[in-house]
């Protein structure tokens, strides 16, 4: 296997040509024009779509749902939460971080075109203009977030490579304010039961940040970033881990007491058993994995957070 590092031009030499979606793309959006697309990472949309829909569930139910309440306003929020914030912020984070080798939702990255960077702030800024047409809660955390993305990645701030710092930006950003955005686009009014709820978003994805970097270690290192996952090892992150999903899990329990789930509330137990599952045998074993191993890892956490997601919603809005 051919360390990305140590050749810096294969990458790019081999970005357009990698699989079949990317040639189509690159017939279709010839030039630079795909590499624009690639950079927003659109193979996270997904994941962020369902994240950000999550609050939009809760604020109206699944019947509220499926009478379509607020219908408009949710996928109005959905488009400016994923594309235009998200979108922007990946793309802004790559014209600073300049990786060669794989990232996150990103394999072999094209080289960076010409004028990313205005193309990233461009959709910052109108995501933010765009966001003025939803009630005041929407505008505030966009607004938040644009801020927390300039701070994440451009200098001279750059607090993703400040270990601590990235961590807070994300379990905030993408746990708990995330959510709430859709909420919010509803203009229902957060009470303290599903307040609990978004909140318990913030330390399950404290707990799934540190899973993301272990297997970037070695291009983190030749950046000289510091992240969180390199100041406190492979070991300590993955206890770190661990404990941040339990307490999450905690509040998901006390949410569900609160607002007298009932026996629906027992539900929780079975996303916790699929994290502990992914969690207990990678502490086990992390000094034997290779990188391909720690970023399978990873995946199956994000699919432990899938799971959870959809049992938040059979028991808080159903």
């Amino acid at each position: 296997m051919v360390d990305p590092v140590s050749t810096p031009a294969a990458p790019a030499a081999d970005a357009r040509t990698l699989n079949a979606w990317r040639r189509w793309g690159y017939r279709w959006l010839p030039g630079d024009l795909f590499s624009y697309l690639l950079h927003m990472r659109p193979a996270e949309w997904p994941i962020m779509a369902a994240h950000t829909l999550l609050g939009y569930v809760l604020a109206v139910s699944v019947s509220g749902v499926l009478r379509a309440d607020y219908l408009a306003d949710a996928v109005r929020a959905l488009v400016i939460w994923v594309v235009f914030l998200n979108g922007g912020t990946l793309a802004i984070n790559s014209v600073f971080d300049r990786d060669v080798g794989d990232i996150g939702y990103l394999n072999a990255p094209p080289s960076l075109p010409r004028y990313l960077l205005h193309f990233s702030v461009a959709l910052l800024v109108g995501g933010q203009l765009l966001a003025l047409t939803l009630p005041a809660g929407f505008q505030i955390a966009y607004a938040i977030c644009f801020v927390l993305s300039i701070l994440y990645s451009v200098p001279p701030f750059r607090f993703k490579a400040v270990a601590g710092v990235d961590w807070v930006i994300n379990m905030w950003g993408f746990g708990t304010l995330t959510p709430y955005a859709a909420w919010a686009a509803t203009g229902r009014p957060l009470d303290i039961g599903y307040g609990l709820i978004l909140f318990a978003f913030c330390p399950l994805f404290a707990g799934l940040y540190p899973l993301t970097q272990l297997y970037q270690f070695e291009e983190d290192r030749r950046r000289g970033d510091r992240t969180l996952a390199l100041i406190l090892g492979m070991r300590v992150s993955l206890v770190v881990a661990t404990l941040c999903t339990l307490t999450a899990f905690a509040l998901f329990a006390a949410a569900a007491v609160l607002l007298g789930a009932g026996q629906k509330g027992f539900a929780i137990a079975l996303p916790l058993l699929l994290w502990l599952g992914v969690l207990m045998p990678w502490l086990s074993r992390h000094d034997r994995w290779s990188p391909l191993q720690h970023q399978r890892g990873m995946y199956r956490a994000l699919a432990a957070w899938a799971v959870t997601d959809l049992t938040v919603l059979f028991v808080f809005a159903t």
